[in-house]
């Protein structure tokens, strides 16, 4: 049996009868013995309620408050989590409440709601993890909603729009179908493809001479580029008009990146076709130099097919501040340095830090340890401020490193379990679905026998689910459209 010390304040917000009340609460198995003037320090709870009910009211009104009531014992049994409880009992006493480890925040709170408590009195450190849970649900709400969308229709839509969703999900959802998984495929072997073909035009033995004696591609990888370039564009092509927001997904950064990849081709294309017409060759073929720089752009189309490199990605945005650290550190270095070995030098006849400007890159490649040889200090105090910059840039890179590798390990693991909790919460549906569809069959057939009784009660609970179909067929594929679209979150806890 638990039991709180008994403290008594002036103020107790309570009568006098209650003041005197003692009240014994048996929380799943544990009882407390719980006082009228401690409970109504905070009267709109549902312990202040029973205290107040317990002197004057019947069993049947008690009843509502409590699972249990045993008039003998004056006993009041709870059906709620003993250790939760403990917590609450916290409010009445010290005017807070901290969550204890272990307990999961979502369930606490049903706990907060059931016993009338708001969630103000939460400790600030135990709401800002509450917080954290939250957003988390609603993020794997929002992925349960998308894989909806993706597994049904809206009868609404038109054909012409049911279209454009399906020629989306082909495009831009590999694991919508086995067709849009190909075409994902296809489209990653030709990004590497065309990367490739990039590199090996540049190697000389494999380019050709032209009618003006110009070292050219070689036409067949100049033919493999086509075909790539192609590709791109169809595919560009596609998800344009496949997207429901033409403007955002022009804007769109990894859509820049695509156009960008593009682009360049037919660029070259009007240039040296319009060059020797317009203006002079060599100005042409400068310009067609530039704008083939342009085609590394396309390796960042891999992002597109690469969870991995989308995490990166995350974890490097939410590392901004470490990366600005480490960007400061390095650039108080790097000036320090340098004017420090360009002030060192001057003394040496042959010294190699003829400016202070021209010292930052000798700073640089020290400070990240690189040391290429080309600038080197001749002095021994040069060489000491070299050993000290050297030094001072290990400890600069490392100190930020740390919280970079946590901010990639958090964001990989809270996307691989959102991803896992939102499957899981589409399998709970589905069972779910399968199950009512399976209780509706046998209430038809005991319908048909004339069982009315049965019947009456599948009716109900269908009208209590709103559905009555599965919501997945046998293979995965939507059976129907599913009208309850609520999420019980409280299932992939």
């Amino acid at each position: 049996m638990w039991e709180f010390s008994r403290t008594r304040y002036a103020d107790c917000n309570g009568s006098e009868a209650s003041e005197e009340t003692e009240i014994a609460v048996n929380i799943g198995g544990v009882k407390h013995i719980l006082y009228g003037d401690v409970l109504n320090r905070y009267p709109e709870t549902r312990l202040a309620e029973l205290v107040n009910r317990s002197t004057n009211s019947t069993q049947e009104d008690l009843s509502v408050l409590c699972d249990d009531y045993d008039d003998l014992k004056r006993e009041f049994y709870f059906d709620r989590d003993p250790e939760a409880f403990k917590c609450i009992l916290e409010l009445y006493y010290y005017g807070e409440i901290h969550m204890k480890r272990g307990i999961c925040p979502m369930c606490f709170m049903r706990e907060m709601d059931y016993w009338g408590i708001d969630t103000e009195y939460l400790d600030e450190c135990c709401r800002s993890n509450l917080n954290e849970v939250e957003t988390e649900l609603a993020e794997i709400a929002e992925k349960v909603k998308t894989i909806l969308d993706d597994l049904e229709g809206d009868a609404t839509m038109t054909r012409g729009q049911r279209c454009q969703a399906f020629l989306w999900k082909l495009m831009e959802k590999p694991e919508s179908s086995l067709a849009a998984r190909v075409i994902a495929v296809v489209s990653f072997a030709f990004i590497l493809l065309s990367s490739v073909v990039m590199c090996v035009s540049t190697i000389p033995e494999l380019q050709v001479q032209d009618a003006e004696g110009n070292l050219v591609e070689h036409p067949t990888l100049d033919s493999i580029e086509t075909a790539c370039i192609i590709w791109f564009t169809v595919e560009y092509i596609l998800r344009f008009v496949s997207s429901s927001n033409k403007l955002h997904f022009v804007f769109s950064f990894m859509n820049l990146i695509d156009f960008l990849a593009i682009m360049p081709f037919y660029v070259v294309l009007i240039l040296t076709h319009l060059g020797t017409a317009m203006m002079e060759l060599a100005n042409v073929q400068q310009a067609v130099q530039a704008l083939r720089i342009m085609r590394i752009a396309r390796i960042f189309k891999l992002a597109r097919h690469s969870s991995g490199l989308q995490t990166l990605t995350f974890a490097l945005k939410s590392s901004l501040k470490e990366l600005g650290l480490l960007l400061m550190y390095m650039s108080v270095g790097i000036f320090l340095f340098s004017a420090l070995a360009y002030t060192m030098e001057q003394s040496h006849p042959d010294t190699m830090f003829t400016s202070i400007p021209q010292s930052f890159w000798w700073a640089i490649i020290t400070m990240t340890t690189v040391g290429y040889g080309d600038i080197y200090p001749k002095t021994t105090l040069g060489r000491c401020n070299a050993a000290v910059s050297f030094l001072c840039g290990v400890i600069a890179i490392a100190l930020p490193i740390h919280p970079i590798i946590n901010n990639f390990i958090i964001v990989y693991s809270k996307q691989r379990v959102l991803e896992t909790a939102a499957k899981h919460e589409i399998e709970l549906m589905a069972l779910r679905a399968k199950e009512e569809a399976q209780e509706c069959q046998e209430a038809g057939k005991m319908a048909s026998t004339g069982n009315s009784s049965v019947w009456d009660s599948a009716a109900v609970s269908a009208s209590q689910s709103d559905t009555c179909i599965p919501l997945l067929g046998e293979k995965g594929q939507p059976a129907h459209k599913h009208k309850n679209k609520s999420i019980n979150m409280n299932s992939s806890l």
